[in-house]
C-alpha cells in the first residue's frame, strides 16, 4: 500500500503546528486572530487526513490476513477517534480571535496538551503503523 500521502500530511500538520507554536511565542494575545486562522487551518488538514484514512488505510489493515497487523489497525483506529475528538473540542474552544485573547493562559494550557498528544500519535503512526501498511 502506498502511503505517501499520509506522510505528506504528516508533515503538514506538524508544520502547521510549527507556525502556531512560534506565534504563541511570540505571544498569544496580539497573535490571537493569526493563531485562530491556524487552528481552523489545522483543523481542515487533519479532518481531510482522518477521512482518507478511514476510506483507504484502516479497511485494508483491518481486511488483512495477519490477524496481529487487524488488530493494531482496530487498536489505532479506536485511539485516534478519542485524539481527533480532543482535538474537534480543542479546535471549537479556540477558533475565534475574542476565545484565545480572552484566556491565554488557558489557550496555552490546551494548545501544548493537544499538540503533544498529535505530535505523539503522528511519530506512532510513522514508526509503527505505517511500516506495517506499507507490506499490505
Amino acid at each position: 500500500m502506498n502511503i505517501d500521502r499520509f506522510r505528506q500530511d504528516h508533515v503538514a500538520i506538524l508544520t502547521e503546528v510549527t507556525e502556531l507554536r512560534k506565534l504563541i511565542q511570540t505571544g498569544i494575545s496580539q497573535n490571537a486572530g493569526t493563531i485562530a486562522k491556524k487552528i481552523v487551518a489545522i483543523s481542515s488538514t487533519i479532518k481531510l487526513h482522518l477521512a482518507a484514512e478511514d476510506r483507504t488505510l484502516y479497511p485494508r489493515l483491518l481486511a488483512s490476513d495477519n490477524p496481529d497487523v487487524a488488530q493494531l489497525g482496530i487498536i489505532f483506529q479506536a485511539e485516534m477517534g478519542d485524539i481527533a475528538a480532543a482535538y474537534m473540542e480543542f479546535a471549537r474552544r479556540w477558533n475565534l480571535e475574542s476565545k484565545v485573547s480572552a484566556d491565554p493562559d488557558g489557550f496555552k494550557e490546551d494548545a501544548n496538551n493537544i499538540f503533544k498528544s498529535l505530535h505523539q500519535r503522528i511519530q506512532r503512526e510513522n514508526k509503527k503503523l505505517y511500516p506495517l501498511a506499507e507490506h499490505l
